[in-house]
Order: structure tokens, then C-alpha cells, then sequence
């Protein structure tokens, strides 16, 4: 009995964990270099919401702007990303909810009369560092 409790030690000590890695994004046409840019990286079910678990932000850098997200486990996911041009901390809407500071999407998924959808903008994260390039749009008609 202790041979095999010692065999399945050894086996699940040689089973490497799924370790969680960093998703680089960089997002292009940066505007203004001021305020910060803001990611989140979203599964299906919390995407396009203010809810998302990983998250980092970066100051704005003209042109273009890496935001390293880090720890993010293997799994399917979408960037959303807003230039909190004012650094208020939030998107800042208009009329009917239309975003008035610049946003960007993963895949660079269609924004036009509605919020993106799921599978234009999901990408597969592996255990490895990852970069993902995305542009900000302020124009969504």
C-alpha cells in the first residue's frame, strides 16, 4: 500500500501545473499621451461588463501603449480596453450610452450600433506570455 501512495506521489508531484502567464496588450492609436489606458481581460460570461477579474492599466503613451496584464490562467478570452483620457477611472458615456473617450476590443471586433459580440473578439491564452494588438476607435457609426 505504501509503494502505491508513494508512486501516486511521485506522479502527481511530475505532473506539471497549469501555470498562469502574462497577456501584453498593445494597444495602437494612442491619441493624447494623457490619463491611462485601462485593460480588462474577460471571459464570455463577464465581457463587455465592468466585472472583469484581470485587469491592469498603464499611463497613456502616445502612439502606442503596452499594458501587461498579469497571472492569467489558461482559457478563452476578449480584451476590452477605454483611454481614461480625464483619469476619472471609468468610461465616461453620452447620449444613450455611446462611450465619449476612446475604446478598442481584442481582434479589433466591429463596434457599430451595439456593444462588439463574443466571438469577434475572443482569442485562445496559453501558459506562455502572449501579446494581443488592438486599436482604439472613438467613431462607431
Amino acid at each position: 500500500m505504501t509503494t502505491r501512495f508513494a508512486l501516486l506521489a511521485a506522479l502527481m508531484l511530475a505532473v506539471p501545473a497549469t501555470a498562469a502567464a502574462p497577456i501584453e496588450v498593445a494597444v495602437t492609436n494612442v491619441q493624447q499621451a494623457k490619463g491611462r489606458i485601462h485593460v480588462d481581460i474577460c471571459t464570455e460570461k463577464l465581457f463587455m461588463g465592468s466585472d472583469c477579474v484581470y485587469s491592469a492599466e498603464a499611463p497613456a503613451v502616445l502612439g502606442t501603449t503596452i499594458v501587461t496584464v498579469p497571472n492569467v490562467p489558461p482559457g478563452r478570452y476578449a480584451a476590452q480596453v477605454f483611454h481614461d483620457v480625464n483619469s476619472s477611472g471609468k468610461l465616461e458615456r453620452g447620449l444613450f450610452g455611446i462611450p465619449k473617450e476612446p475604446i478598442g476590443v481584442s481582434r479589433d471586433a466591429p463596434i457599430h450600433f451595439g456593444p462588439p459580440k463574443w466571438q469577434d473578439a475572443f482569442f485562445d491564452h496559453g501558459a506562455e506570455t502572449q501579446r494581443i494588438t488592438l486599436s482604439l476607435r472613438s467613431k462607431f457609426f
